[in-house]
């Protein structure tokens, strides 16, 4: 059993006495590194210092880039004779990041993910497809022993293979999957067109949705069309990866476990802390990593604090699901822009299919947003004033909510490129 009242129910003065004693402990192991201990030598810190949870504001954050600049092992606090796991994070921004992990590091991970899972309702009777990569990515192997622990039949399927997946859901009777929701959408197609409903031909009950931000609006598309619940999960592979926060049966907001990490909300341009309810980018100390503790880093992804209690009685406090990173954010003419806006207003608009690519130009001194969006074939078939009228309307709406009007391309469905991995939803072809 995976239900700890006296850690999920903690009372609040209680949480934070312990976090303060494992953020004692965290900053002394830290300063056992080499990045830690020049870090804190050039601002003359001493790691006794810390006697309030509030002294962590003595630290400077850590970025991304810092974990670049001292890879490999700058940030190690224990012997390499300590380690036995590395993952890595995809690079995608440039040189990848490398985490460690002691023995105990993945147990209080699993751990971590057990938890969630269990709070979500899955048990050792349940068959779990997981269809996350495998490898230095931590979403397969993170889910993975999660699931051991519950001591639920495992289905390491991995990512992509289509139809395997269905195959494999029908023969085993997979009851739970962790899937990333572009793929969860793009999957919805192909059962289509094997003739194959997921609510009446599988046993289904349960998703875990995660590695990727998605509106409200794709869960419930992904909840109606396979007849089961979706969860929302959250995790970076600085912070272990999957686990960090996770939604429980009420799906208001996402608890992220704080006997684990000490969070902060910070302004990303002031870096001063927003009152709770106000967005903000997510900064988060490990309190009981060993192999190699970070402290206050900077996550990128933004959110806020949910005020009040949840109804399930754990105190942990809740984040809102990702909006979006600060690294991902599109500006043009002068206006902030996210992906998942786009996707939140389309996934909403009737007709609208599973599908959706943005690309930026830039003409002369000028930037122009195409949005290409796959609609439903009937569209292409019919009267060519109602294709007119649907993408006025995509238009109009994107528009309302973006602030500036996007060039919008109907497109038949399944032609834009698909992603077995991360969703690729924007290609910019702007020169600087």
């Amino acid at each position: 059993m995976y239900w700890d009242e006296d850690v999920e129910k903690i009372d609040r003065n209680e949480l934070e006495k312990r976090q303060l004693q494992d953020l004692k402990a965290s900053v002394k192991k830290a300063s056992l590194s080499v990045f830690y201990k020049e870090r804190f030598r050039k601002i003359d810190f001493d790691p006794d210092s810390i006697r309030s949870l509030e002294d962590i504001n003595k630290i400077p954050f850590t970025t991304k880039d810092d974990l670049r600049e001292y890879w490999p092992y700058g940030f190690l606090s224990v012997q390499k004779d300590d380690l036995v796991r590395m993952h890595s994070s995809s690079g995608t921004t440039g040189r990848a990041t490398v985490i460690f992990h002691t023995r105990g590091d993945l147990e209080a991970w699993t751990d971590m993910v057990a938890r969630s899972m269990y709070m979500t309702g899955m048990r050792k009777s349940d068959v779990f497809q997981n269809m996350m990569t495998y490898g230095l990515f931590t979403g397969g192997l993170g889910f993975h022993y999660g699931a051991e622990k519950i001591g639920a039949l495992i289905i390491p399927a991995g990512a992509g293979n289509s139809k395997r997946q269905i195959q494999l859901m029908r023969d085993f009777e997979t009851t739970v999957i962790h899937i990333i929701p572009s793929y969860a959408l793009h999957l919805s197609e192909v059962f289509e067109e094997a003739g194959v409903d997921p609510r009446r031909d599988t046993k289904l009950s349960i998703a875990f949705l995660g590695a990727e931000p998605h509106s409200e609006k794709t869960r419930i598309k992904v909840e109606e069309f396979y007849g089961l619940k979706a969860y929302n999960s959250y995790g970076l592979s600085e912070m272990n990866g999957p686990g960090v926060a996770f939604e429980c049966p009420f799906q208001q907001g996402m608890h992220i476990w704080e006997d684990n990490f000490l969070v902060e909300l910070v302004d990303p341009r002031t870096l001063e802390p927003v009152a709770e309810g106000e967005e903000g980018e997510l900064v988060l100390t490990t309190l009981r990593r060993q192999g190699m503790p970070i402290l206050r880093y900077r996550t990128k992804d933004l959110t806020c604090i949910i005020n009040g209690t949840c109804e399930c009685g754990r105190t942990h406090r809740r984040i809102e699901r990702i909006t979006g990173r600060t690294d991902d954010m599109l500006i043009i003419k002068g206006v902030n822009i996210f992906p998942v806006q786009v996707e939140k207003k389309l996934m909403g608009i009737p007709g609208v299919g599973m599908n959706f690519l943005i690309i930026l130009e830039r003409e002369g001194y000028n930037d122009h947003m195409i949005v290409k969006v796959e609609v439903q074939k009937e569209f292409f078939s019919g009267d060519l004033k109602q294709l007119e009228n649907l993408r006025r309307k995509i238009t109009e709406e994107l528009k309302s909510d973006i602030l500036i009007t996007p060039k919008v391309e109907l497109v038949e469905p399944s032609s834009l490129p698909k992603s077995e991995g991360k969703a690729v939803r924007v290609i910019d072809n702007r020169k600087d």
